[in-house]
């Protein structure tokens, strides 16, 4: 049973569909005591802000574009801050059927997850009509994801998910261009269950993406916030795949000077390939202290989330 729900859309000039998709999210669903609607307009220069409102929505409003990580996480502490359930975040661009909401917060209501997103490529029978490349940059995106935290997943890019108040108080996403790779990482070190289900969505050829029309720069920012988020959970890991590629430089550097001295017996003419490869051994040591280093802070951490997490459901008991 869920007694307030609320349904968080981000959104960014999305004028021409914030309505239909606010008039579609189901007014009474089954287990739910109240359903609550919440635009985050992102700095929009369109109507968005005001057709949201005259729709029956709340809004909440950045009077400049700061990226839909940001617009997330104030529609995270709105839920917080109003002592909500559960949230259900979806996109404004009326890809998504509002109508599949209650698929979403089956499982949390069941108790059989604590985060539920939908997924366009865990059944074939649901894959969207994209371009290839966005297609292969999901799907790459996914993988790459999945090995980092020793999991499975199929789409880790999808705005559509369900998020039970456990996930919601656990949550600390730090970036502002976007948040969907992010919470996967977050929520599988804190070992949250994870239930991905097929959602058919609609994918509209002639509509520019507000955040990857450039697929290189979306690529690049997207890799950063998911190599920070890996860096934060598991430093010496992290910092040991760096020390170990410096290593190995080190030793081809060294060998060079190693096979000068036994095939001519002296160091010279290659004696500056030990000073090379003694450089990047230095620096490769530097970088192993820096992982145990920050292997100890990560514990610290780690308590320190859990105190927050602590903090945040106690103060939602009190209000």
């Amino acid at each position: 049973m869920i007694k307030k729900l609320l349904i968080a859309i981000p959104a960014y000039n999305e004028e021409e569909k914030i309505g239909e998709v606010i008039q579609n999210i189901p007014g009474k669903l089954n287990g739910v005591s109240e359903v609550y609607i919440l635009v985050i307009d992102d700095g929009s220069t369109d109507n968005t802000a005001k057709i949201a409102r005259d729709s029956g929505a709340a809004v909440i409003k950045n009077y400049f574009n700061m990226g839909v990580g940001s617009a997330f996480g104030k529609g995270l502490q709105y839920a917080l801050d109003n002592n909500f359930d559960s949230m259900v975040s979806i996109d404004g661009d009326g890809q998504f059927n509002p109508g599949d909401i209650p698929k979403l917060i089956k499982p949390i209501m069941e108790n059989n997850a604590d985060f539920v997103t939908a997924s366009r490529f865990i059944d074939k029978n649901y894959y969207p009509r994209m371009p290839l490349s966005k297609f292969w940059g999901n799907k790459l995106m996914s993988i790459f994801i999945s090995k980092l935290v020793g999991k499975k997943f199929y789409d880790v890019s999808c705005g559509f998910r369900a998020y039970s108040q456990r996930v919601l108080l656990s949550l600390n996403l730090h970036g502002r261009f976007t948040y969907t790779q992010e919470t996967f990482i977050d929520l599988s070190f804190k070992r949250l269950k994870i239930v991905e289900i097929p959602i058919k969505v609609k994918y509209f050829p002639s509509r520019t993406s507000k955040i990857s029309s450039n697929l290189f720069t979306y690529g690049i920012n997207t890799l950063k916030i998911i190599l920070e988020t890996y860096r934060d959970y598991r430093p010496f890991t992290f910092f040991s795949y760096i020390a170990l590629f410096f290593f190995i430089i080190s030793i081809f550097f060294g060998s060079i000077l190693l096979y000068t001295y036994v095939s001519i017996g002296t160091f010279h003419p290659n004696i500056w390939s030990g000073f090379v490869g003694g450089t990047f051994l230095f620096i490769s040591i530097i970088f192993f202290i820096v992982g145990i280093s920050a292997d100890i802070i990560k514990r610290i951490r780690v308590n320190q989330e859990e105190i927050l997490y602590l903090l945040k459901r106690n103060s939602l008991k009190n209000k």
